[in-house]
């Protein structure tokens, strides 16, 4: 089975920055497209950012200058760099990605902005 663990959450202050790692695990044959989605309380899901096998990126508006996405195929993990984090970047963070022949979700890690 593959499965998906995520760290680096937690608490910062504005303007403060955070670097979440989201490592697959399991019988990896390819791995496509990655991403982080976020969710805020009372607010739908979003996508934050993308990144593809051959590295192209997207962002949200909302983010984009502030965090970057990029990969480490060799250790079949994704990264989210946040930096100039603001009270509403708050929200629970999820790592997406296209495994095999299968679409797989992260546990969600919680990061949370404030003075």
């Amino acid at each position: 089975q593959v499965q998906l663990v995520e760290s680096g959450g937690g608490l910062v202050q504005p303007g403060g920055s955070l670097r979440l790692s989201c490592a697959a695990s399991g019988s990896i044959f390819s791995i496509y497209d990655m991403a982080w989605y976020r969710q805020a309380p009372g607010k739908q899901r979003e996508l934050v950012a993308v990144i593809t096998s051959s590295r192209s990126t997207t962002y949200a508006d909302s983010v984009k200058g502030r965090f970057t996405i990029s990969r480490d195929n060799a250790k079949t993990t994704v990264y989210l760099q946040m930096n100039s984090l603001q009270p509403e970047d708050t929200a629970v963070y999820l790592c997406y990605a296209s495994i095999n022949r299968g679409n797989y979700w992260g546990q969600g890690t919680q990061v949370t902005v404030s003075s």
